[in-house]
């Protein structure tokens, strides 16, 4: 009986501190979930609706004549880009768009006594690139590029109206923030300052018309401006996936 005590308790004494260290051994913690970031990259396509304001300065280089034509208006298009996010939250794009708007101005006897001119603006486009900075589902950005526009001129003698319709190129700036509701579908607010130079035409006009050259015309520059505030929707393609984690 002594041998089998002796036996036992030395058995527990070597077992012991075995079992002490498996129970000082505790499982590791399991690993965190990872943390999505929202991805800007992929394309898109939407549309935008706002507020348009339009400075024209006229001057007639026969006689001397100017003039300014201020005016304001709605502006409603659409727009689609392609989006590609790097180095964490840095994001290049480029981004076409085309915007139908209405504005109208007029002055009366400026360059013909018993006549009124006006102009209205018919729509303004651009092509342009973009880069931007996002904090996961916001994103701030900047834009320039290449600026169209087109508009109609009217000339309105008694009893006449004689008009021609003309197309503009300048160049874009502007800066604006987006923001993604879901993986798919994000809204933004933009504003973008168009600069379409001085331009000059030589107008002729005949019994209902007008038209750009001729021996007889009319010469007369034009510089003009724009600024544009517009807010829209875009519906994401290929984006909204995790960027990093």
């Amino acid at each position: 009986m002594k041998k089998l005590l002796a036996a036992l308790g030395l058995s527990a004494l070597i077992t012991a501190p075995a079992m002490a260290a498996d129970l000082a051994r505790r499982p590791p913690p399991p690993a965190p979930a990872p943390v999505y970031i929202f991805s800007w990259t992929g394309c898109y396509v939407g549309g935008n609706a706002g507020g348009l304001w339009v400075n024209k300065e006229f001057t007639g280089t026969v006689l001397g004549q100017s003039f300014s034509a201020n005016t304001s208006s709605w502006v409603g298009g659409v727009q689609a880009g392609c989006n590609y996010q790097f180095a964490g939250g840095w994001v290049v794009g480029i981004q076409g768009d085309y915007d139908w708007t209405d504005a109208h101005a007029a002055r009366t006897g400026i360059f013909f006594v018993n006549s009124a001119q006006s102009y209205s603006v018919k729509s303004v486009s651009s092509v342009t690139g973009r880069v931007g900075y996002a904090w996961d589902r916001f994103l701030g950005y900047v834009k320039g590029g290449a600026a169209w526009e087109r508009d109609n001129f009217t000339f309105t003698f008694p009893g006449v109206i004689a008009s021609f319709d003309n197309t503009r190129s300048g160049w874009t700036i502007g800066v604006g923030g987006e923001y993604a509701f879901t993986n798919w579908l994000t809204g933004f607010v933009e504003y973008d300052y168009y600069d379409f130079g001085s331009r000059s035409d030589n107008v002729v006009c005949g019994p209902v018309r007008c038209f750009v050259g001729g021996p007889t015309s009319l010469p007369f520059d034009v510089k003009e401006t724009k600024n544009v505030v517009k807010v829209g929707l875009n519906i994401l393609f290929n984006a909204g996936g995790p960027a990093r984690y």
